[in-house]
């Protein structure tokens, strides 16, 4: 028999990556429907775009690299990093934006590290992170759920914004990003951090429109989805549990403890993993399996790492939501975490 050398990602089963990125994929679709049912069609185009995308680039680079374009595109991870990209952007974001992020998730953050199984951080988390600190008034444009805009946005007008700036009625992103009372609409954790800074308490925070019975309007049912469909991809085996139920268990258990001993100055456990995107990191992100631990000690550890850094930025940082930051955090300690937490050689 011939002895097969392929680089990461190695799943124990009998599945080939492209099955396990076509699951991410599907189970990533209620989040997908969420998000466009709250927040406008905006997200649907920019996903069909940043796809688009992924596949030209990744193409291209193959064949600068002298290599047949079809090997890279069968195991379909362009497709899943466009698609990360694509639902972690505002949904009227300007064309150009995503050109950039998916250039520099693809060609820098993959291709560059030697393509799939060599980068060392999450390719899609990388170029959202290179795109907010560049431009982060693009980056922060997000949405008001449709049930608190002022004007509505249909498809045309969504596609119109994203590629010309304006809508048909010459709206811009700004003027359309108004709420029904005319002031311009901050997400939840933006909003709540803000009016915690100015002296609020926490429910005093929550009465502001943003906020519904339970968590962020619309951000709830989209960590929702997200979540429904991530233990899909558990019991599916696509991933393992150790990761996602560390992460969320040390964000609830930071925030609970803060919010025992210090109240009034954080949110509470049901802000923290309904809001921002809590479930969609915990379930599609930290769990890469090339730029996470490899060890199931490590998992935990690196899962419980990102929930704790997750809290602290939230809280304390300069960024409303802090994901993206905490991903590629804990992706720098994944060698040192996999060193100290590999298994004993057998009969060692």
């Amino acid at each position: 028999m011939a002895f097969f050398i392929a680089s990461s990602p190695h799943a124990h089963s009998r599945r080939s990556t492209p099955d396990l990125m076509k699951w991410v994929a599907l189970c990533a679709a209620p989040g997908l429907l969420a998000q466009t049912y709250f927040f406008g069609w905006g997200t649907l185009i920019q996903l069909c775009f940043a796809l688009t995308l992924a596949v030209t680039f990744e193409a291209v680079i193959m064949l600068l690299r002298k290599r047949p374009p079809i090997m890279a595109l069968r195991d379909y991870s362009a497709i899943v990093t466009g698609w990360l990209i694509s639902i972690a952007i505002p949904p009227h974001s300007p064309w150009w934006l995503l050109v950039i992020g998916v250039f520099f998730a693809i060609v820098i953050a993959k291709h560059l590290y030697g393509g799939i199984g060599q980068n060392p951080f999450n390719p899609a988390m990388v170029a959202y992170v290179v795109l907010l600190i560049s431009f982060p008034v693009q980056m922060t444009s997000w949405n008001a759920p449709i049930s608190l805009t002022a004007e509505s946005t249909s498809f045309i007008d969504s596609a119109l914004m994203i590629f010309t700036g304006f809508n048909n009625e010459g709206l811009s992103l700004q003027q359309a990003r108004l709420g029904i009372d005319g002031t311009t609409m901050a997400t939840p954790l933006d909003a709540f951090k803000t009016s915690l800074l100015a002296g609020n308490t926490p429910s005093e925070a929550l009465n502001q429109p943003q906020f519904s019975w339970l968590a962020g309007l619309g951000w709830e049912w989209v960590n929702v989805a997200y979540l429904l469909g991530g233990l899909i991809l558990i019991k599916q085996r696509v991933i393992q549990w150790h990761i996602p139920v560390a992460f969320l268990s040390s964000l609830v258990l930071f925030s609970l403890v803060f919010s025992i001993f210090t109240p009034g100055e954080t949110a509470s456990p049901i802000i923290h993993l309904l809001s921002g995107a809590t479930m969609l990191g915990a379930f599609f992100i930290a769990t890469d399996p090339v730029s996470a631990s490899t060890t199931v000690k490590g998992r935990l550890i690196f899962g419980a790492l990102i929930g704790g850094l997750v809290f602290i930025i939230r809280s304390w940082g300069g960024f409303p939501d802090g994901v993206a930051f905490a991903v590629l955090l804990a992706n720098m300690c994944v060698p040192l975490i996999d060193y100290y937490t590999k298994p004993r050689t057998y009969g060692h």
